[in-house]
């Protein structure tokens, strides 16, 4: 039942992440830019955590945990968002979806690598049938500059690392203490970029729906994903996470009316499938007593 619940958890949070990517446009179409959506986007997720956090009577992290947490949010997240919504402004946002998704396959690596995760042979292939599905559902790009493709790679690596990064330290701090730490110090970094730049806010009711609809779906997406990596480690929740794209695609068809190639269905389902395989490998695994 926990690697059910945990791999639920990952889906919501792979679907919530999609939905922001439909909603971003709309923001920018009201007058918006990436700096000031993020800017507010954190903001006002991380006011909410907090609040959800009094309400509870729930206590912050203290000492280097605290700090630890801190620099997730304020230093790499900031560095990885701003990496990859600057890139869509570079390049196809196909082409950086999909340079995106290596992120699974880095994870991997860096999990058996440092903390000597086991990669059992299903669990590759389910990666591989993921990463796969990814491709076919992103479609076809175009070619992008080649700061914009830099841009994206290194968006790409430093969510890896924040990922498994995060599993270490979930195991010593509640995931609605994390999320609120984090984007809380999102927040500030983003304020200051703000500061300097200057905050270009949008115009007109829908705009600012969009954006309280993105920092809901931020605060899902980061929650429900902590929750979740506790219980499925960092290898699964990467595999996991590439619904994302799978989301986006029907999404997009539906509010933004983008038309869905018959390719891109056939990598959804490639991602469904391998959701419901690294699932059912999640299950043997427990019952054997094998650990990730």
């Amino acid at each position: 039942m926990k690697q059910l619940y945990g791999v639920l958890l990952i889906v919501v949070s792979a679907a919530a992440f999609g939905a922001m990517a439909v909603l971003a446009p709309v923001a920018y179409n009201a007058g918006t830019n990436p700096i000031s959506l993020l800017f507010l986007r954190f903001t006002i997720a991380g006011l909410a955590m907090a609040l959800v956090m009094v309400v509870r009577k729930k206590e912050f992290p203290r000492g280097k945990l605290l700090l630890a947490l801190a620099l997730m949010g304020g230093v790499w997240y900031v560095a990885q968002s701003l990496a990859y919504f600057t890139a869509l402004t570079m390049a196809s946002a196909g082409l950086v979806a999909l340079l995106l998704y290596l992120y699974p396959a880095l994870v991997a690596l860096i999990s058996a690598i440092v903390f000597r995760e086991r990669m059992t042979r299903p669990k590759l292939a389910s990666l591989g049938i993921a990463l796969a599905g990814a491709v076919l559902t992103i479609g076809p790009s175009k070619e992008g500059e080649s700061l914009g493709v830099l841009l994206a790679l290194t968006a790409a690596v430093l969510y890896a690392t924040y990922i498994v990064v995060g599993e270490e330290l979930m195991e010593r701090v509640e995931a609605l203490s994390a999320t609120t730490v984090i984007m809380l110090a999102a927040a500030v970094s983003y304020g200051g970029i703000v500061a300097l730049q200057g905050f270009r806010a949008p115009s007109g009711t829908g705009g600012w729906i969009a954006i309280v609809a993105t920092a809901i779906c931020s605060t899902v997406a980061i929650g429900t994903f902590f929750a979740g990596l506790e219980k499925v480690g960092a290898s699964s929740a990467a595999v996991l996470s590439t619904v994302e794209p799978f989301v986006t695609v029907g999404l997009a068809a539906l509010v933004l009316r983008e038309r869905i190639e018959p390719v891109q269905l056939v990598g959804g389902f490639c991602i469904l499938i391998a959701v419901a395989f690294l699932t059912r490998t999640e299950f043997v695994e427990v019952d054997t007593g094998s650990t990730h």
